[in-house]
């Protein structure tokens, strides 16, 4: 036992030394896979409806109480992760994993990765079905929640429009504007989804190392702004651009829309909600908690 224990440690500090250097961890064990859906019964039996609760967790969890994402009672959007932030290093990453179930309605498989030391996220290999029930149990600390309707923005710089799917259903298109690429702000191709949501807010060139006065710097309050990574990126309105919006790429990086459309996209957008970049320049390489469908796993 001791020496596994040194050998975990080990491991942990090499971990820690690997993200002073900014490199990306990932210590999924291998694939986890929701609680599976029952045998089907006798033919005379009431239908199932689907699996039933996972077990609580019996013993002493391997970690204190962690915050789960999304939070109890929550409905969000079918690309949203499971995220488990726990208040300190684990002393095994295994155990830990292995305190943490996952279920759903219907049963959906997915993988454990870590974003950090402290933060173990698990995502379905594809998408959540819409209107899917999940349950996840951390060690006896429970949270469930429910996606919503599989809404699903794919923003194309080939053609410069934004295309809003239902359900597998086109609801909405709407001419875009995406990054320039004077001073390399093409918008990264991806699948990322919806973080966060700020009627207001001030983009300041500044806080990147870009200052105002310079060519490509600014300092402007936007609207109706729906971020989709951690490096300041949002949909949201551009009344500035308009006229560019459908024809060619003016921004720094964000996806550019009329005031109109930009409020109809923060009234039904939300946490979890795809947004897919295509057929721009570069992909999204950074590790930084936004990149969670550009993970691959075999």
């Amino acid at each position: 036992m001791g020496r596994k224990k040194g050998r975990f440690f080990g491991a942990l500090k090499a971990t820690l030394m690997a993200l002073v250097l900014g490199w990306a961890l990932v210590l999924g064990t291998g694939p986890a896979v929701a609680e599976p859906d029952p045998p089907p019964g006798d033919p005379g039996a009431p239908a199932v409806e689907g699996p039933p609760p996972p077990p609580p967790f019996i013993g002493v969890a391997p970690f204190g109480p962690p915050r789960i994402n999304p939070a109890n009672g929550a409905t969000v959007g079918v690309g949203q992760p499971i995220i488990i932030d726990f208040p300190t290093l684990v002393d095994d990453a295994g155990a830990a994993e292995a305190a943490v179930r996952v279920s759903s309605v219907p049963s959906v498989p997915g993988v454990f990765y870590w974003q950090t030391p402290t933060q173990l996220r698990w995502r379905p290999y594809s998408f959540w079905p819409a209107h899917t029930e999940v349950t996840v149990d951390a060690g006896g600390t429970v949270s469930s929640f429910r996606t919503g309707d599989e809404l699903v923005a794919t923003a194309d710089d080939a053609t410069h429009q934004l295309t809003v799917t239902r359900n597998g259903v086109v609801e909405k298109t709407f001419p875009i504007s995406m990054g320039m690429a004077s001073g390399g702000h093409q918008t990264a191709n991806g699948t990322y989804y919806v973080q966060e949501k700020m009627a207001t807010v001030v983009m300041d060139s500044s806080t990147y190392g870009v200052p105002v006065n310079s060519a490509n710097g600014y300092r402007i309050t936007v609207t109706d702004a729906v971020r989709f990574d951690n490096s300041g990126n949002f949909v949201h309105s551009a009344p500035w651009s308009v006229d560019d919006q459908g024809r060619r790429d003016v921004s720094h990086g964000c996806i550019n829309l009329s005031p109109a459309n930009a409020k109809w996209f923060f009234a039904n957008f939300g946490p979890g909600d795809p947004i897919i970049v295509k057929n721009s320049t570069g992909s999204y390489t950074r590790n930084d908690g936004s990149n969670d469908w550009m993970r691959v796993f075999n």
